[in-house]
């Protein structure tokens, strides 16, 4: 067991594509943040100022984004997509071109612009053999924006994000990614793959709470997205309370509109430098052989893999059926043995990281087997 993560012993934790445990570390930093609160209210504002600013620089490390002054801390990842969409200047007939099967977040965000005259194009990411090309060949010289998630949340097909940049770049398409289920299991660099826009929500891979996102706009785009959400926290001058004249904050702030998570932050701060010195390299090894014995395990028992079989192609999800089983059925019975997984993509979403000792991966397959011959003697 990792000394981070001493997970009850009743439960095989294999659902981090939804909602991740916490570290250690990061349970004693919000108990001692709530202690401090409650002994000493806001006395000691200025040191969370300082987290604040180390979470903003810890993100940045993560997405090699040029300064932490171009993150902006949100809500979530609805919110950050929400802020490019309607920041965005559209013109009746224009288009976006991104995947029918993304999770909602990433796709209601896209279809609602329908009453601006936005077309949404949407790839049948199952019906594809090449899912780069055909969403190269959606696109036209109306195409404003291509939008999707670097890794599909429900069978974790990992794109290539390289090659969708530079196709965007050279055509002058906007490029967003939808980076939540990537995040602290797969290296991200913006200077190789070219996203104008960067969101992830922090509860997932990047094992911190929900209520704080990662949201970066390119540096030249940023002043130019209509801004909708005010108060006094995303000026120039934010402390200056009597300033009669305001501007927008030259940096990422200017789209955090109020008073920041600061709970959020003090959590995600832990968490994520647990990430960054155990190193992003080592995280996407360790959960690299995780998914491939669970590849395996799944072949052995003649379980059906939906997940792509190609390792270049996976992150952390795997995603399978069992012939002849209904999946709900097999769901139920797995939570009921304390198999902590997801019913997603036609199928059993297993997502075990870094720290998942192999026996959870062995025992969580058991399990499905002998879940799967009594629902079908």
């Amino acid at each position: 067991m990792h000394p981070e993560f001493p997970l009850s012993s009743d439960i095989l934790y294999l659902n981090h594509a939804a909602v991740a445990p916490w570290p250690k570390r990061t349970v004693d930093a919000t108990v001692q943040f709530a202690r401090e609160n409650g002994a000493r209210g806001a006395a000691d504002y200025p040191e969370w100022i300082k987290t604040q600013a180390r979470l903003r620089g810890r993100l940045a490390d993560l997405i090699k984004a040029p300064s932490p002054a171009d993150i902006a801390l949100g809500k979530n990842t609805s919110e950050g997509l929400s802020i490019i969409a309607y920041g965005l200047d559209w013109t009746q007939g224009d288009n976006i071109v991104g995947i029918a099967q993304e999770f909602p977040s990433n796709r209601i965000v896209w279809e609602s612009l329908r009453n601006r005259g936005v077309e949404y194009r949407q790839l049948d990411l199952y019906a594809s053999s090449s899912p780069e090309a055909s969403l190269i060949a959606l696109c036209d010289q109306r195409t404003r924006l291509v939008a999707v998630s670097s890794v599909q949340y429900a069978r974790g097909l990992r794109l290539d994000l390289e090659q969708l940049g530079d196709f965007c770049r050279s055509r002058e398409i906007l490029f967003c990614v939808d980076a939540i289920q990537s995040l602290g299991v797969l290296p991200f660099d913006l200077s190789r793959n070219k996203a104008d826009f960067v969101v992830a929500d922090g509860h997932k891979w990047m094992l911190g709470p929900e209520g704080v996102a990662l949201l970066y706009v390119n540096p030249q785009l940023r002043p130019h997205l209509r801004l909708y959400q005010y108060g006094w926290h995303m000026v120039e001058h934010p402390g200056d309370f009597d300033r009669p004249d305001w501007t927008p904050a030259s940096n990422a702030e200017r789209f955090e509109c109020g008073s920041p998570n600061m709970l959020g932050v003090q959590a995600l701060d832990a968490s994520l430098s647990l990430l960054l010195e155990t190193g992003i390299d080592e995280i996407q090894s360790a959960v690299a052989e995780r998914t491939d014995l669970l590849v395996d395990l799944i072949d052995r028992h003649g379980f059906e893999l939906l997940s792509p079989k190609a390792p270049e192609r996976r992150a952390g999800i795997l995603t399978f059926r069992v012939p002849g089983v209904d999946n709900q059925d097999l769901y139920q019975g797995l939570m009921g043995r304390r198999v902590i997984c997801a019913q997603r993509g036609g199928g059993i979403r297993f997502s075990p990281h870094f720290y998942t000792p192999e026996a959870v991966l062995k025992r969580a397959v058991e399990l499905t087997a002998e879940v799967a011959a009594s629902s079908n003697p």
